[in-house]
Formats: structure tokens, C-alpha cells, sequence
């Protein structure tokens, strides 16, 4: 009797870790989104400061100006690439900003963006070629594997705040169908 009494609570264990077996392979497999693959974590990006550049010759100073919407550039960009979700915004820091890919040497350029932990890196610069004319400079670094994935010059007319927003919303499609996805 003893033994059958022995035999039975072995065999309610194994079912009973059966169970929880089954109930873990379940919870597993929910946690798969439906392509049978966990979720990808977000890539780490920087967006680093842009230079500014007027070459128009134009008589009245609008350096505060221009300082101001090439900012608005920058965080457009970093705010058109976070809002879809495959990738996660580190900031560049370095000790006197802007931090930009010509302020600082390359070396530390790159350094500085590994050290925020991107794997990508986003840097240009910004011209302006006269009263209506602006030219962008917009490179994609992937610092994993050490390659440039895009290098793209773009035009764009008016030297407003309007026609910063329209740039930045271009260029970041653009940058997003070069992107690797997670």
C-alpha cells in the first residue's frame, strides 16, 4: 500500500511539472510576436548637431536666427526618426557644443558616438546659398559596421522656420527607408 501510496505522488509530480512545463512553453511562445521571433529591440541612433554655413553675402546678421533653426532641424529629425519606434535616440556629448562632425575631429566624433551607444550616426550641415536657396548635407554612419550607408544633398527653398520643418520631415523618410530595421 505504502508503495502504491510512493508511486502515485511521483506520478501526480511528474504530471504536475508536466503542467507547469506546458503552462512556460505557452507563456514562450506569446511572448513571440507572429512572425515566430521575439520583438527586436529599437537600434541606438545619434543625431548629432548640424554645422550652418552662409555663404549668401546677405548685408543683415541672422547668425541667432539661423543657430536657432538649424537646432529645430536637428530636433525635428531626432523627433521624425523616435516616433516610429525601430529606433532609440542616444545624444552626442562632447565639451563644446554643438557637438557637430566638423567642431570635433573625426576620432573623437565617432568615439563620442559610441560612446552614447549608437550604433548609427546621423551628421551634416546646412548651407546657405543665397536669400532662397539652402543646400543639406545629410550622412548615415553605421558605426557597427563601420560603413556609410548614405550620403545625400539636398536642396531646399526659403530661410524660414517652415521651410526647416519641411527638410527635416524629407529628410527623415529619407533616412528611415535606409535605415536597418530592428
Amino acid at each position: 500500500m505504502k508503495q502504491a501510496a510512493t508511486a502515485w505522488r511521483a506520478l501526480r509530480l511528474r504530471s504536475g511539472a508536466s503542467a507547469v512545463l506546458t503552462m512556460l512553453c505557452a507563456l514562450v511562445a506569446l511572448s513571440f510576436q507572429s512572425g515566430g521571433s521575439p520583438a527586436a529591440a529599437p537600434i541606438a541612433v545619434a543625431v548629432a548637431d548640424f554645422d550652418y554655413f552662409d555663404t549668401s553675402g546677405e548685408v543683415a546678421d541672422q547668425s541667432a536666427e539661423h543657430l536657432a533653426r538649424v537646432a529645430l532641424f536637428a530636433k525635428l529629425l531626432r523627433d521624425n526618426l523616435a516616433a516610429q519606434g525601430d529606433y532609440r535616440l542616444v545624444p552626442i556629448e562632447c565639451s563644446d557644443p554643438p557637438c557637430t562632425a566638423t567642431s570635433m575631429s573625426q576620432e573623437v566624433f565617432i568615439a563620442a558616438a559610441r560612446k552614447a551607444g549608437a550604433r548609427l550616426v546621423v551628421y551634416g550641415g546646412i548651407r546657405k546659398m543665397s536669400t532662397l536657396v539652402q543646400w543639406g548635407e545629410i550622412q548615415l554612419l553605421d558605426l557597427e559596421a563601420e560603413k556609410l550607408l548614405m550620403r545625400r544633398t539636398v536642396t531646399f527653398r526659403g530661410d524660414n522656420d517652415a521651410a526647416y520643418r519641411h527638410a527635416a520631415n524629407f529628410i527623415g523618410d529619407t533616412l528611415k527607408e535606409t535605415m536597418p530595421k530592428p
